[in-house]
């Protein structure tokens, strides 16, 4: 078994329009930005040990999201932490972001709901914190 890795560091997210982008996932997601090129950016978070945003604008249309041929439900590759997840969700729809279906079960009160980055990169925000997380 390694022990060489022990987190995610960055987590690259392919744009068609960097500053868009940019102003996209600064303003949905509350980052900020650390380094900004030509044709990239490195966006953090203000919370330590969680992974770091890089976008790379791109002229390939290839949005980020996989369909599990099990149930048929696409799914995002990216899952975002919020212990506030109707609130969030919420304040997505009145922004007019494209959202999907907010998804709570009634015994847990654990669930979460996709959400689209201009460029359609299908993501989700969930309110599940695993153990050590």
């Amino acid at each position: 078994m390694s022990n060489f890795i022990s987190h995610i560091a960055t987590v690259e997210i392919p744009v068609t329009n960097l500053n868009e982008s940019i102003h996209f996932y600064t303003d949905i997601l509350g980052v900020k930005v650390e380094f900004k090129g030509d044709k990239n950016a490195m966006l953090t978070f203000s919370t330590k040990g969680v992974p770091s945003l890089f976008l790379v604008e791109t002229e390939a249309n290839k949005s980020l999201s996989f369909l599990n041929t099990n149930n048929g439900i696409i799914h995002s590759v990216i899952d975002f932490y919020t212990p506030k997840l109707k609130e969030f969700y919420n304040w997505l729809v009145e922004k007019k972001v494209e959202v999907g279906n907010l998804n709570i079960s009634d015994e847990t009160g654990i669930g979460g709901f996709g959400f689209k980055d201009p460029d359609g990169n299908l993501i989700s925000a969930c309110n599940v914190l695993h153990e050590n997380q």
